[in-house]
Formats: C-alpha cells, structure tokens, sequence
C-alpha cells in the first residue's frame, strides 16, 4: 500500500522534502533519513527522464515513497511519471475545474478515468503480483493508490477549492505557501489574516471530503506548527538547500 495514504488512513502525519539536485544518489541518501517521500520536483529545476526514472527506482528501494512534481498538463507529461512508477503526482499553478477535470482524465483509469495503459514498471511490467490478477485488479489498485494533489498556490485555485477537492479522482491538496501568499497580495506573510483564512479553507475542503492536505515548510519547527494545526502531510525544505546549510554550519564552526 502507498505509505501515505496507509499513513493517512491511520490518522497519522507524514513527512517528505523536495528533491532538485537531479541525482539518484541523493533520493537513496534521502531514505536514510526517516523520511516517508521524496517528491522529484521537475517543476523548478530541469530533471530529464532519465533522472526522473532513476529517481523513482532509487526511493523504492530505499523505502521511499516517490512522488513527482510535473510541470505542465499535459497527457505525455502525466503519463510517463506513472508509467515510471511514481506513487502520485503534485500538479503546480493550478487555477481551474477544468484543468484538474483533464488531470483526472490522464491520470486515473477507467471508470474515473482515461488513463492509457501499457505494461510498464509501475505494474511490474505486467507480473506484478496485482497485474497478474487481471487488468480490473490493476486499474482499482492504481486508481486507489496512485495519488492526485492539485497545488493550492493561485486565487483561481482557492475560489474553487471545495469543488476541486469533492472531485473523484482527487486525492488531496497541497499547499504552495510561497506563490498563494503573493497572489492574494501578501507576500511570505505567512500568518497573515488572509493567509490564515485561505489555509483554514483548503484544510476544511480536504477534511469534508476525507481528502489529503499537503503543506510546504521551511524547518521542521513550522512543520510541527502545521501538523498540530491538523495538515495531514509536511514537506520540509529543498535537498540543494539542506546541502549548503549543511556545509555553511560545517564551515563555520571551523572558522569560529
């Protein structure tokens, strides 16, 4: 079962981090950490699929669960993450029903949606002990565990986000607390009044529909603040961030 959603299932938060440095190495670094997820972010940073692929293998076998940031909506873009075998896909700049409708088409099989098949290596290329139990099996398996977060980072997003979220086929909403806070005009003002507001409105949309809320944080203090403040999942920080406040405590201890 997907780690996340067995996580959310139980009532208990997970934790994840960005992973931009386009290196499988780092994802097998990273499940040696405690992390629930890594989420390969293709968004921000120029990951080719190769290294996306590699990414995927490497969290697998190191207990990770895999998710992928995708960077446009289109039905190549979504398809080949799953078909590589990403457990769920974060999907940034959202700003209508519309776009979220074709995102559940592209991305969840038959009956929620369309999703084209091919034996590939989220199925064990057709031998998986599920594959093997006959296509139905392997479309509800995937459909249930293959999650869909929208990103909650526009104004568009946010005034249909009770709609998106009752979606079929939706799995949860992540909350981009950077782009959300510019576009509702305050800027990294991330306990302002409108900011409190529009977050207390996605956690209230996802807990309505037993949907997933995911939010992005800087340290694991304000982690700590969202869990208790009832988000379901933490992404904590950027690997190529973590690198060099790494190597500047390191640095600085010896000059001192």
């Amino acid at each position: 079962m997907n780690k996340l959603l067995e996580k959310f299932e139980k009532g208990e938060p997970s934790i994840g981090t960005f992973a931009q440095l386009n290196s499988a190495q780092v994802v097998e670094c990273l499940g040696r950490t405690g992390l629930d997820y890594v989420l390969i972010d293709t968004e921000h940073c120029m990951a080719y699929p190769g290294v996306v692929s590699a990414s995927i293998t490497a969290a697998d076998a190191a207990g990770l669960t895999p998710l992928v940031r995708i960077n446009e909506i289109t039905r190549s873009v979504v398809l080949q993450a799953l078909d590589y075998g990403a457990k769920g896909l974060i999907i940034p700049a959202v700003e209508t029903v519309e776009q979220v409708q074709k995102l559940v088409k592209f991305a969840k099989f038959q009956p929620v949606g369309n999703r084209g098949f091919c034996p590939t290596r989220d199925g064990g290329w057709g031998y998986d002990e599920v594959s093997l139990q006959g296509t139905e099996a392997y479309f509800a398996q995937c459909n249930r565990e293959t999650l869909l977060i929208p990103q909650c980072e526009t104004v568009g997003c946010l005034e249909h986000i009770e709609e998106i979220a009752a979606m079929e086929g939706v799995d949860g909403i992540f909350v981009g607390p950077f782009d959300l806070s510019i576009a509702l005009g305050c800027p990294l003002e991330f306990d302002s009044e409108r900011m409190c507001s529009a977050l207390e409105r996605v956690q209230s949309a996802c807990k309505k529909n037993h949907k997933m809320a995911f939010i992005y944080c800087n340290s694991a203090e304000e982690a700590k603040r969202r869990a208790s403040q009832g988000f379901d999942s933490m992404t904590m920080g950027v690997d190529t961030v973590a690198l060099i406040d790494a190597y500047r405590q390191m640095v600085d201890t010896f000059r001192a």
